[in-house]
């Protein structure tokens, strides 16, 4: 018996194998499929979709045998992978000098036919074979030998695509990792940063209160402008702080709510300080849904309805409706409108499309985007439908089961 070659890239062979994640697998019926094919058209009782590690050929499937590996030093496999004429075939392994006192060929496995064909990486690097194995002499016919060599390119297909979704998953659990590493980040600098800008703003205030008689006016100007200043920087801090909390909404417990008394809380938090009415149009009395997420996305919109608003007394009318999946949900304001090259904008992160509010306070460009955030998280959409002038809708829908 005559122990195979080792190829000359063989490190680099098996870090390449490796890299499908498919040693030691178990059987899938893509891949058996294959060699239930392969066997068929070649008429042989035996094929396998064998993988060669650093010491055994493994059969990623095995149609007609119980076993699932040999050494490698016994493997036709490993001959084959350092032949460069395509498929390898032996009629008669008796009569070969490389096989003829093989124990595959000599014991009970009796391999007297194989014609192997290589299962050969995108970079050119051999993993194993699609091989066909039979009891007595044989050859195979130029079309079962395409055949054969088809079936070994849909191996390779089954394997790369094997391989991309492993990597993609890898991917997708680095970004998420890092999302999450990135959401702490903010909470905890948000965090630290609340603390120190509330003391300065109360300091400036208690300088103001206590010294303003010996500061000329450019001074109070100054202190005045560094309260602003601060108190500016603290809204940003709590909507950094409100958008890394958002994920923790969509885990709270659901409750039942009356929309009546839903939106009479809304309405009471703003209209001691604003001229707010909200009219309830729809046909439901009650929903049941997370409570504090439906509350910060109605207060956000409120608000922004609010500070937005080009009329004295700001209406908003809600409808909610249901389907037999989600709740949907329509705000309407009697504002100014939403330009329709800006509607997809407001939702992302950081983005502003007015320099400043009626009250002449600039905002950060996170509110939409927390919402956006808490509404997917709870299986929905949201979007916004707006004309100049006459005010907008925003749609969003909430999944009742999430």
């Amino acid at each position: 018996m005559v122990i195979p070659n080792i190829p000359e890239n063989e490190t680099e062979r098996l870090k390449n194998l490796e890299s499908y994640n498919i040693l030691d697998t178990l059987p899938e019926t893509d891949y058996d499929n294959i060699t239930t094919i392969a066997a068929e058209i070649c008429g042989t009782p035996i094929a396998l979709i064998t993988l060669l590690d650093n010491k055994r050929q493994w059969f990623k499937s095995h149609h007609g045998i119980d076993v699932k590996e040999t050494p490698k030093e016994q493997s036709f496999c490993a001959h084959a992978i350092n032949d460069n004429d395509g498929i390898f075939i032996v009629p008669d392994t008796r009569e070969d000098f490389r096989f003829h006192d093989n124990p595959l060929v000599t014991g009970d496995s009796n391999a007297v036919f194989y014609a192997g064909a290589p299962l050969t990486s995108k970079n050119g690097l051999p993993l194993g074979t699609l091989c066909v194995i039979d009891h007595k002499p044989n050859i195979l016919s130029k079309t079962q030998i395409n055949s054969l060599s088809a079936l070994s390119n849909q191996v390779m297909n089954l394997l790369e695509l094997r391989k991309n979704k492993f990597l993609l998953e890898k991917t997708l659990k680095d970004l998420e990792d890092k999302n999450h590493e990135l959401e702490r980040f903010a909470y905890i600098a948000a965090h630290d940063l609340k603390s120190p800008l509330i003391n300065i703003s109360s300091l400036a205030q208690i300088f103001i209160e206590d010294y303003k008689l010996s500061i000329d006016a450019e001074g109070l100007e100054l202190l005045e402008l560094i309260i602003s200043s601060t108190d500016s920087l603290r809204e940003l801090v709590d909507g950094l702080l409100s958008y890394s909390k958002s994920d923790g909404l969509a885990e709270e417990e659901k409750s039942t709510i009356n929309l009546e008394a839903l939106i009479t809380e809304i309405t009471q938090l703003f209209n001691s300080d604003h001229h707010v009415k909200m009219v309830l149009e729809s046909p439901l009395e009650a929903i049941f849904i997370n409570k504090t997420a439906i509350h910060h996305i109605l207060m956000n919109l409120v608000s922004n309805a609010i500070k937005y608003s080009d009329k004295d007394d700001v209406l908003i009318e809600m409808n909610v409706k249901e389907t037999d999946t989600h709740y949907n949900f329509f705000i309407k304001d009697n504002g100014p409108g939403i330009d329709k090259s800006d509607q997809t904008k407001i939702f992302k992160l950081f983005t502003k499309i007015a320099h400043q509010d009626k009250f002449g306070q600039a905002g950060h460009g996170i509110g939409l985007a927390t919402v956006k955030k808490i509404v997917e998280k709870l299986g929905g959409t949201i979007s916004v439908n707006s004309e100049l002038g006459k005010g907008a809708t925003f749609n969003f829908s909430i999944r009742k089961e999430y």
